[in-house]
């Protein structure tokens, strides 16, 4: 479904991603995990057309995109969630939803994309009870439910999720997650997904990769990753015994 090959970027005369290569199948969650700095939000950049590719591929159903702007991924079937949810304060929920499905304008997507608004009001009834209310006033858990909900109304097979836990309460942050798999096991839906909490990325991913300085320095399946020693180390806080 989405797969970087030998990816390259650089900021300027700084190397930031350096020939990395990762794939996500179809109705999979892949967890992108590294510290701050390792290049994961410029990676989801990458794939979003929001960051220009100094070398190698980027495909999404075996199509190239590195070269695609983002209004053109978006149509594809590729949408992101920002880091630090983005939604637009001033505007009411409903409306912040509505800007979600730009790219569907006109009579012939009217119908289904007032359905798809119900449907993200059923998955969060509180964005329902909320519609009227300006976005910039909901609290962090509920932004970044209404950025989801956003996200969806382009009716991706790709999500991408940018650290959708930062800044959230650990109640509220397992709620977004337990969205998350559902996303997975009731739409089929295809995500790649950055987060700086590893334990939490690789709970929900079947795969995860660790990102380090710009390269990928582990992958594998999550029980794996979250039984190895030097991922425990540098990223869930503690150490297991040699035994």
């Amino acid at each position: 479904m989405l797969a970087l090959e030998n990816v390259d970027i650089f900021h300027g005369r700084i190397h930031a991603v350096r020939r990395v290569s990762l794939h996500v199948e179809a109705g999979e969650i892949v967890a992108l995990i590294g510290a701050n700095g390792a290049g994961k939000t410029t990676l989801l950049g990458a794939v979003s057309g929001l960051v220009r590719v100094g070398g190698g591929r980027i495909l999404h159903k075996g199509d190239e995109i590195q070269a695609f702007s983002p209004d053109a991924v978006v149509r594809r079937g590729v949408s992101q969630v920002p880091e630090r949810r983005l939604v637009f304060g001033p505007l009411s929920v409903e409306d912040n939803l509505l800007l979600g499905a730009y790219t569907r304008r006109g009579r012939a997507h009217k119908a289904a994309v007032a359905a798809d608004r119900e449907a993200v009001y059923e998955m969060f009834p509180v964005l329902r009870d909320r519609k009227k209310q300006a976005a910039g006033t909901l609290s962090g858990g509920e932004q970044q439910m209404l950025a989801i909900g956003r996200a969806l109304m382009a009716r991706p097979s790709v999500l991408l999720l940018d650290e959708p836990g930062m800044g959230l309460a650990p109640a509220v942050c397992k709620e977004i997650f337990k969205h998350i798999v559902k996303l997975r096991d009731e739409r089929g839906l295809t995500v790649l997904l950055v987060e700086q909490n590893a334990k939490s990325a690789l709970a929900v991913a079947d795969r995860g990769y660790v990102l380090e300085t710009g390269r990928i320095m582990l992958q594998g399946p999550s029980d794996e990753l979250l039984a190895n020693r030097d991922v425990q180390r540098a990223y869930l806080g503690r150490e297991r015994d040699a035994t």
